[in-house]
């Protein structure tokens, strides 16, 4: 500052000379006085210059620095990223965490899975029929946890369990790897015994499945097995034991296969379905007896009027299903059936027995149900309650056709005449109700009139899955 001041002095100064000069003359020792003084301002200036060149390359340095920082900066984090990728949080119908793997192996995820199935309503039979499981019922169909993810190296977790009954019975426990087009699992689930059965029971679009499938015992079983897709073709196969609940039951020892093939083309929006499928297995050397039975259409009874009662000497069983489809915009129709036969020891006959449905339904809302990988899937409400829409609203019809008598056992046979109503407010959230017209002929309980006689059942659920 103090230089700044004798310079602008100094400045002064020589401005003034000329009118000095003019006033009075200098001399010599004035002006040798001037010109060193001068010569003193020229050279603060010159260093004044130097230090705010200084100053200027000290900022250019710091600004080059600076961006230099950055750049590694950026560079560093988006390297991390490449390597940790964020966690990415989706909802559906429960929070599923995944790592954010990127590179085509996957990663980490986890998924709570959960569903609770409620149900109510009445079985009515012939007056002379004294049961104490007909009448009104309700029960927890359903109520099941679990958790379900990925980890790397494409492999695959599963683990739920059914809390109903005052028990805890495992549903699904396994482990699975894929590999392109290719599945492998390994531990409790699914064997391959057609398309009813595979569809999730919160899908299925009466509250209970075709009769066949608890009448021929189809169930998760612990086995190890594969998938494999390619286009509009699936192959299913695996190699099964019994199910879990079972295991270490020395009458419980069967073993077996299970094979499925389906195709599945679609012609512009309409989706179709063809497959067939093939059940063994051996029962076992323990194996006392084996049964066939079957409830009216609900399961809130425990009342069978189909039963064959205890077939001695079984030695194995085999059977053989078809199955079609078609989803069509709002319509659907889908038909099956199966053919098992029970093999028996020595010179016992082998009864044969029969299992079939046709169903068919339509949407009055502009839904669709949905399809993916030889299943049905749930509907995708496309105005749901609360964003100004009405839901999804499903009507539903199917004819069910259950046949148990043959070879000289007499199981009754059953003709099932069913219709349904479905609401699905949201995803996730439905409403059912459900009737059927069971006509029985050499049914297991004898009314006063025989064995011959309609039974009804009506029954309501309500269900949130996720």
């Amino acid at each position: 500052m103090l230089k700044t001041i004798g310079l602008l002095a100094g400045t002064a100064a020589i401005a003034l000379c000329p009118a000095a000069a003019m006033a009075a003359p200098i001399s010599d020792e004035q002006a040798a006085a001037l010109l060193s003084r001068l010569n003193q301002l020229e050279r603060e200036v010159a260093d004044l210059k130097a230090q705010l060149g200084n100053v200027q390359q000290t900022q250019q340095a710091s600004t080059s620095a600076i961006a230099a920082t950055d750049a590694k900066l950026a560079a560093t984090e988006e390297k991390l990223a490449q390597q940790k990728p964020p966690v990415q949080i989706a909802f559906k119908g429960a929070p599923e965490i995944k790592d954010g793997a990127t590179d085509g192996a996957g990663g980490w995820s986890f998924k709570p899975r959960g569903r609770m199935l409620y149900d109510f309503g009445t079985v009515n039979a012939p007056d002379s029929i004294n049961d104490a499981g007909l009448g009104f019922a309700n029960e927890a169909r359903r109520i099941r946890l679990g958790v379900s993810g990925s980890m790397p190296g494409g492999f695959g977790y599963k683990m739920e369990a059914d809390f109903t009954g005052g028990t805890v019975e495992m549903t699904d426990a396994f482990l699975s790897y894929d590999r392109g087009p290719l599945t492998i699992t390994a531990g409790q689930h699914n064997n391959f015994q057609g398309l009813e059965e595979l569809s999730s029971s919160n899908d299925t679009s009466f509250i209970e499945r075709a009769g066949y499938t608890d009448a021929f015992g189809f169930e998760r079983r612990v086995g190890l097995s594969a998938q494999y897709g390619a286009g509009m073709l699936l192959l299913q196969g695996g190699v099964f034991t019994d199910n879990i609940t079972d295991l270490g039951d020395d009458v419980n020892n069967s073993i077996g296969f299970d094979l499925r093939a389906v195709a599945m083309p679609k012609f512009g929006d309409t989706q179709t379905h063809f497959g067939a499928s093939y059940h063994y297995a051996d029962l076992g050397d323990t194996v006392i007896a084996q049964r066939y039975r079957q409830r009216p259409a609900v399961h809130f009874t425990d009342t069978r009027f189909l039963n064959t009662g205890n077939i001695d000497n079984a030695k194995s069983e085999s059977s053989i299903g078809l199955e079609a489809a078609i989803i069509s915009g709002r319509f659907h129709a889908a038909a099956e059936g199966h053919w098992l036969t029970l093999n028996r020891n020595a010179n016992f006959a082998d009864p044969s027995f029969f299992g079939g449905s046709v169903e068919a339904g339509l949407f009055l809302t502009d839904d669709t149900r949905g399809y993916k990988e030889g299943v049905f899937k749930g509907v995708k409400v496309s105005n749901p309650v609360g964003s100004g829409g009405i839901g999804a609203w499903q009507v539903n019809v199917r004819y069910d056709r259950l046949d148990l008598t043959d070879a000289g056992f007499v199981g009754g046979t059953q003709d099932a005449y069913q219709a349904s109503l479905i609401w699905t407010p949201i995803d996730y959230v439905r409403f059912m109700l459900s009737y059927a017209k069971l006509d029985y002929r050499d049914a297991a309980i004898a009314a006063a009139n025989g064995n011959d006689y309609s039974v009804d059942s009506l029954a309501g659920r309500f269900q949130i899955s996720f």
